[in-house]
């Protein structure tokens, strides 16, 4: 069944302030993975973090996430646009988050905080991992609600149409990643948990190596960036091209682990 996309991005407006389903996604899954660290739900918190380092956690995470994720997506994505009009990147709202550039903003923010917290750099990775598929599950269904980061074309059942675009049934490629990379990744990660958990930067490997799998898989039902286009060919796009260091890491990580485990 096709279904046309008719979901306003806006909750509400109180006079010039207007809250949007996007920025509410986030603090959504924020309030998510406060409640679940602190209750420590599938007993995650193996190393016995107290509330007051969670919170800690939580808001240098946040705070790194908000500023690598908005300036990856204005550096990697739309550079010249935002040079012209310099105060757009504050604008969240509107949409406009690199996945990527969140990443390497909460790895940098992990870094600095494993002394203060007396734990492990890929201890305290490891738990954190194990959250991020519900930040992604929440922000890809932002992305949906905005009508942004839209598939190609589809003859499938499945389509959606996005009138801000056109009349086209397109893949929901945003539910896609919703799916996987929020979905199933948690399901692996939570499965192997169980496991490897007390096996340092070995969730860490894991995700890093789904998650650009999944993305990777993704694009190629995803429509790029109208300013940027396709990197080579017809099928290459940067974010497969920022994948591919996530899934090299993520090998790299997995065989120094297994080595360690041999000597």
């Amino acid at each position: 069944m096709i279904y046309t996309h008719d979901i306003d991005p806006i909750i509400v407006s109180i006079g010039p302030v207007e809250l949007y389903w996007y920025g509410a996604m986030y603090a959504i899954s924020f309030l998510i993975i406060d409640y679940m660290m602190k209750a420590n739900h599938f007993n995650f918190n193996k190393y016995n973090l107290s509330k007051i380092q969670i919170d800690k956690v939580l808001l240098v995470s946040l705070v790194a996430l908000l500023i690598g994720g908005r300036l990856g997506y204005v550096i990697f994505y739309n550079l010249d646009y935002y040079l012209l009009s310099p105060i757009k990147t504050l604008f969240i709202w509107e949409g406009g988050m690199s996945f990527h550039g969140a990443l390497l903003g909460v790895i940098i923010a992990t870094y600095s905080l494993r002394k203060s917290l007396k734990i492990n750099f890929l201890q305290l990775t490891d738990f954190m991992v194990l959250y991020v598929p519900i930040g992604l599950f929440f922000g890809r269904i932002g992305n949906f609600i905005n009508s942004e980061l839209y598939g190609i074309p589809t003859y499938s059942s499945w389509g959606v149409i996005f009138p801000l675009l056109d009349n086209i049934p397109r893949h929901p490629s945003m539910l896609y990643e919703a799916f996987l990379e929020g979905v199933v990744l948690f399901t692996i990660l939570l499965l192997l948990s169980r496991k490897h958990f007390t096996t340092p930067g070995f969730l860490t490997s894991i995700f890093l190596i789904f998650y650009s799998i999944f993305r990777f898989m993704i694009e190629f039902v995803r429509v790029p960036d109208s300013h940027i286009g396709y990197i080579m060919s017809d099928w290459l796009t940067l974010g497969q091209l920022l994948s591919v260091p996530m899934t090299f890491f993520g090998i790299l990580l997995l065989i120094k682990i297994k080595r360690s485990q041999v000597t």
